[in-house]
């Protein structure tokens, strides 16, 4: 395929990114797969001794896993959503970050599900889940969703790669031939003409304008699993908006991470440019106020309505000897800070940005726990002489090894796929793309900037 100037500039610039694994690169893989090895030894112990090596008992019956799996398909719809509206609406400084943002949702929506596996017991069982569903149940249509959800994603994925494919085939690259035999199959005979151009432009906007609306129906259905219960902090109405509304918010915090991450690593300063934080910042501004009306409005009403059963689970939220300080923050960095942070202008900078995006992340993760825990702590019926941990949740080491070896695969895939393909796409750039024009500095030596 042949590349305009411009296009050029942005492959010579990635090249050596996807040619060579350098040191730093194995050390972390290395680092990652040891974390994900002490996983496993975990996930051994939970099958061979079952889930009385975790913290979950009969009343809480769910824990770190079911948090887990809400964070990551939470964050995987921010991809989508992000992506697949501002490919809609064609907006320009979309096209260096529209890479990272699929990349998260098909990453975030593979690991997500594992949690649900790691709850469940009888895996030699799970196939009856598909033989004989339930329609009636929540749970058969979480399995659905997220099953189409994430067949739409990697799609959408794909059909964005299609051309760096067929531009990586031709670029000699200095790769194993296996992977240059994998590039010219994945680039499907892609050479560039008019008509091929056409058919993947339809495709992509077609798979754009279906996966927003599927990602709001995705987590809208994991919502209505809590809504449709009867239990305190759950039965509410409100819960399908909040909880697709903080699934982007979440999600944008984990694009801006990983946008700042890239940048220091790769030196794409040129490509993601402070403006994209700084646009980035100003939707995650937006949606933190969003996600803060529904928080507020949600605490209020239960607060209001002074339900008995409602009120024990308001009490350990708010009691500095139970919740009180892990909600103090998950309301203080995952809604104030963000919203400062973006409305002064002295800290609306790329570093400021990306550390209360860090924050608000955590804070996400803390209030998905809050959503669970102190709800199953909180039994209709009194529950006297009943041993301590039965009543009271506290994660063991297996949990916790078990969610650390998911975060580290969360980080090994985008390591590695950053290594299979350039993190800025070459070909969203065009002849007359004049948007974040690289810096002579950061040119290569034989090339010349576009005028």
């Amino acid at each position: 395929m042949e590349l305009n100037t411009y296009q050029k500039i942005i492959f010579e610039k990635q090249r050596p990114v996807i040619e060579k694994f350098g040191i730093k690169n194995w050390g972390w893989t290395i680092f990652y797969l040891l974390w994900i090895g002490v996983g496993g030894y975990a996930l051994y112990l939970q099958i061979a001794e079952g889930h009385e090596v975790t913290g979950m008992r009969d009343n809480v019956v769910w824990g770190l896993y079911i948090a887990n799996f809400i964070f990551f398909i939470g964050i995987s719809y921010a991809g989508a959503v992000i992506s697949g509206i501002l490919h809609i609406l064609q907006v320009e400084w979309r096209k260096p970050i529209i890479r990272i943002a699929e990349m998260i949702t098909v990453i975030a929506t593979i690991i997500g599900p594992i949690f649900i596996l790691l709850c469940i017991g009888r895996l030699d069982r799970l196939h009856h889940l598909f033989i004989y569903p339930r329609l009636q149940s929540p749970i058969t249509w979480d399995v659905l969703a997220i099953g189409t959800y994430f067949a739409g994603s990697v799609i959408f994925l794909y059909l964005a790669l299609i051309k760096d494919f067929a531009i990586y085939r031709d670029a000699k690259l200095n790769i194993p031939k296996w992977r240059q035999k994998l590039y010219k199959i994945l680039a499907i005979g892609y050479r560039g003409t008019p008509s091929q151009k056409r058919h993947i432009k339809i495709s992509t906007n077609l798979m754009a304008i279906m996966i927003v609306p599927l990602a709001i129906i995705v987590h809208s259905v994991l919502s209505w699993i809590f809504g449709m219960t009867l239990r305190p902090g759950w039965h509410s109405t409100i819960f399908g908006p909040y909880f697709v509304l903080a699934a982007i918010y979440s999600g944008t915090g984990v694009l801006i991470m990983a946008m700042w991450v890239y940048r220091k690593i790769y030196k794409l300063d040129s490509y993601l440019t402070d403006k994209h934080f700084v646009y980035l910042g100003y939707i995650m501004m937006i949606l933190g106020a969003g996600y803060g009306y529904f928080t507020f409005s949600e605490y209020l009403t239960d607060w209001f309505a002074s339900e008995k059963w409602t009120s024990e689970v308001i009490s350990k939220l708010f009691s500095m000897q139970e919740y009180g300080w892990w909600f103090l923050f998950a309301n203080v960095a995952g809604i104030l800070l963000p919203i400062v942070i973006v409305a002064i202008p002295k800290t609306r900078t790329p570093n400021w940005i990306a550390m209360a995006s860090f924050f608000m992340v955590i804070a996400l993760w803390i209030k998905r726990y809050l959503i669970i825990v102190p709800t199953l702590e909180s039994p209709l019926l009194p529950m006297q002489d009943t041993r301590m941990e039965y009543v009271k949740y506290s994660a063991t080491w297996v949990e916790w090894a078990l969610t650390l070896a998911g975060v580290a695969t969360f980080f090994l895939f985008f390591t590695l796929m950053s290594k299979f393909m350039t993190v800025i796409p070459i070909s969203e750039f065009g002849d007359k793309e004049k948007a974040v024009a690289p810096s002579k500095e950061n040119l290569p030596e034989t090339e010349i900037a576009p005028a």
